[in-house]
């Protein structure tokens, strides 16, 4: 992937995980370019269809187009930051995302989104007053 590419993705997300929204600037590890539809689905290397994805997204999303609602038990299309609004899908409480509808409570439990290192990392973020997207 040209680095141009990559340096537009970054900006464009703002330099945050465009699934769970923690920034960069928390983590050691350089976030990885999503391919929102992996290549093995027919996506491509295209602006449209790349987010920047924090590790612990990107690992748990991995090829995923959907999961299980944890709701309604239903095979659900994962949230697609490229089509979808996050607002729509999620919202904060406290240190926790809450899933909105089906394809937000698909989405965090894939995704792992309320994983206890996560929790924790949020919690840190509040007391800083610097959680984003609250």
């Amino acid at each position: 992937m040209k680095r141009s590419l990559e340096e537009r993705v970054r900006r464009r997300a703002g330099n945050a995980c465009e699934y769970c929204k923690l920034p960069q600037s928390v983590y050691d590890l350089k976030f990885q370019i999503d391919h929102v539809i992996a290549r093995q689905h027919g996506g491509q290397i295209r602006y449209g269809n790349l987010a920047l994805a924090c590790i612990r997204c990107n690992l748990n999303k991995g090829t995923n187009l959907s999961s299980i609602d944890t709701k309604s038990r239903a095979l659900t299309p994962l949230f697609n930051p490229r089509r979808d609004c996050w607002v729509e899908h999620f919202r904060w409480r406290s240190a926790r995302l809450i899933g909105l509808t089906p394809v937000g409570r698909a989405t965090i439990r894939l995704l792992a989104m309320n994983h206890s290192d996560t929790i924790a990392l949020r919690r840190l973020l509040l007391t800083e007053g610097s959680l984003p997207d609250r």
